[in-house]
């Protein structure tokens, strides 16, 4: 486990724990009636922290998910995780694709770059499935500038992309959800898809060992 990971774990885990004392000392209701005189500003803020947590990977997105989905509610939040994973990850992609590896560099930095090398290296023209299954893993932000630089069509990404949100995004927005309105429904949920997602990246590393 390197520093990256473990900062990223403790940002969410600070976040996680800042949101449940707000909530034992203000409430539940009064946050969302601050968040409510936001109007149209409240979703678009964590819309745009959530497309720059994606374009920049060294930024913590999980946290602004679990924030989207206790603030907004289940349907809502998952609306603006998922337009905010289907913008970025588009533009990580056409970044990629249309300016090259100097350019992905510039955002995702050069201690990350091979990383993204590494991924672009897994054989994911060949086997669609297993660019899919990158895409559901915590690895999606660098997945989507490694995609760009094959020569994978766009029309098979985006429908790989657009499978992934369907099938991972539920699980964060749902937790969240679950954490701010107390629902055991939406944690059961998000505890089993949590199961799902690991099962799916631990069958995508497998594979991707093979293939090397």
């Amino acid at each position: 486990m390197n520093l990256k990971t473990l900062l990223r774990g403790f940002l969410i885990g600070l976040l996680l724990v800042g949101t449940v004392y707000l909530l034992q000392t203000v409430g539940l209701e009064q946050v969302r009636e601050q968040v409510d005189r936001f109007g149209i500003w409240a979703p678009l803020i964590v819309f745009g922290l959530r497309f720059t947590s994606v374009i920049v990977p060294v930024l913590p997105g999980t946290a602004y998910a679990v924030l989207a989905g206790g603030l907004f509610g289940f349907w809502q939040g998952l609306a603006v995780v998922a337009l905010a994973d289907l913008a970025s990850c588009t533009f990580n992609f056409w970044i990629a694709r249309r300016y090259g590896r100097g350019w992905v560099e510039r955002f995702v930095g050069a201690q990350f770059m091979e990383k993204v090398d590494r991924l672009g290296q897994q054989h994911l023209e060949q086997n669609f499935f297993l660019m899919m299954g990158f895409l559901m893993t915590g690895l999606f932000d660098f997945v989507a500038y490694a995609i760009g630089l094959t020569q994978i069509r766009w029309q098979s990404y985006l429908f790989a992309l657009l499978v992934s949100i369907a099938i991972a995004k539920p699980l964060w927005v749902a937790a969240g959800a679950g954490i701010f309105e107390g629902s055991r429904l939406l944690l059961g949920f998000a505890l089993l898809a949590a199961f799902g997602i690991g099962a799916i990246t631990a069958v995508v590393r497998r594979s991707s060992k093979q293939l090397e």
